[in-house]
C-alpha cells in the first residue's frame, strides 16, 4: 500500500506500508554470538563470500605450503620399484615446520580479522549484551587457530595419504607401521596454532591499522628470532646449547613439536644440552601464550565498558 503526496511546488512523493513486524524467533545468548562471531571471522579470515581478491592470498598460500608434499609423493610414486631407500625430502615432523608461511599467513589473516572493528567503530554495537570481552576473544582467536590448524594440517593429511598410495609394502602396512603420526601430528599442529593466533590477535588489538599490525607481527618474531641466534651462537661454540633459545617466540612451538615426535628436544638444535630443555620450552610457550590473552583481555574489557 502506499500512500502520494503532492506539495505546493508539485513535487510528489510516496509513503509505503512495508508491513513489519516483531522477532519472533529464538533468542540465542552469549553462545549463539559467540558462534556467530567465530562463524563470521573464519569466512572473513579465509575470504569467503567476499570479493575473489580477499580469496588469492589464503588459498594461494595453501597451494604453497601443499607442494612439499605433492613433490615429496611423486618421487615416492617414481622410485617405488628401486633397490635404493625411498627418497623422502621432507618428513612429518619437518612439515609442521613451514612457519615461514604461516608467519606471513598470520600476519596477512589476524589484522584483517581484528582491525576492521576497531577501524570502523562497530565493538560498541558488537559488546552490546550478551556478548562480552571474553566472548569477543574467543570468537577470534578460535577462529584464526582453526584457519591456521586447517592450513598446516590439510597437507599433512596429503602427505599421508599419498605415502600410503605409493607404499611399496601396501597401504595398510603403512598405516600400522605409522599409526603414531595420527596424533603426533595434530598434537603438534595445533601446539603451533595456538601459539601463532594468540600472538597475531594480540598484537593486532593493539592497533586499527592492518598494514603496521601485519607489519609488528613479522617484525616481532624476526627480532626475537634473529637476537636468539646472535645469542645462541655465541653459546653453542663453548656449550652445545643455550636457554637463550627461548627468546624466540618464532621457534617456541617447534621446541615442543620436537618434544612430541622425538620425545626430547631435538639432539641437534638449539636447546641440545640443557637441562630440562621440554619443561623449559612448555614454560616459555605458556607464558607467551598468558601473555597474549592478558593483553587481549585487557584490552577488550576496556571497551566493553
Amino acid at each position: 500500500m502506499s500512500f502520494a503526496a503532492t506539495g505546493d511546488e508539485g513535487a510528489r512523493g510516496a509513503v509505503y506500508d512495508r508491513g513489519y513486524r516483531p522477532y519472533d524467533g529464538p533468542r540465542g545468548r552469549r553462545g549463539a554470538a559467540t558462534l556467530a562471531l567465530y562463524k563470521a571471522s573464519i569466512r572473513r579470515g579465509l575470504g569467503l563470500r567476499r570479493a575473489w581478491r580477499q580469496k588469492v592470498a589464503p588459498f594461494v598460500l595453501l597451494a604453497v605450503v601443499t607442494i612439499p608434499a605433492i613433490v615429496n609423493v611423486g618421487i615416492g610414486y617414481v622410485t617405488r620399484d628401486q633397490a635404493f631407500d625411498r627418497i623422502e625430502i621432507i618428513t612429518y615432523r619437518n612439515y609442521v615446520g613451514v612457519s615461514s608461511a604461516l608467519l606471513l599467513f598470520v600476519a596477512l589473516v589476524a589484522p584483517d580479522v581484528i582491525c576492521p572493528d576497531r577501524r570502523q567503530r562497530v565493538l560498541p554495537l558488537m559488546f552490546a549484551r550478551p556478548l562480552i570481552g571474553r566472548d569477543y576473544v574467543t570468537a577470534k582467536v578460535g577462529a584464526i587457530v582453526s584457519i591456521l590448524f586447517m592450513f598446516s594440517f590439510l597437507p599433512q593429511v596429503v602427505l599421508f595419504v599419498g605415502n600410503m598410495l605409493v607404499s611399496t609394502n601396501g597401504a595398510f602396512d603403512y598405516l600400522t607401521e605409522n599409526v603414531d603420526v595420527l596424533w603426533k601430528v595434530p598434537v603438534a599442529v595445533l601446539v603451533l596454532s595456538l601459539q601463532y593466533a594468540v600472538v597475531g590477535v594480540a598484537v593486532s588489538s593493539l592497533t586499527d591499522r592492518r598494514i603496521v599490525a601485519g607489519a609488528s607481527i613479522i617484525g616481532m618474531f624476526l627480532v626475537t628470532s634473529i637476537a636468539a641466534g646472535v645469542i645462541v651462537g655465541e653459546d653453542i661454540d663453548r656449550s652445545g646449547g643455550s636457554l637463550a633459545a627461548l627468546i624466540n617466540v618464532l621457534a617456541l612451538p617447534l621446541y615442543l613439536r620436537d618434544v612430541v615426535f622425538l620425545g626430547q628436544v631435538d639432539p641437534e638444535g638449539s636447546l641440545n644440552g640443557t637441562s630440562g630443555g621440554g619443561w623449559l620450552a612448555l614454560a616459555a610457550y605458556l607464558v607467551v601464550l598468558a601473555a597474549g590473552m592478558v593483553v587481549l583481555l585487557r584490552r577488550y574489557r576496556w571497551v566493553e565498558r
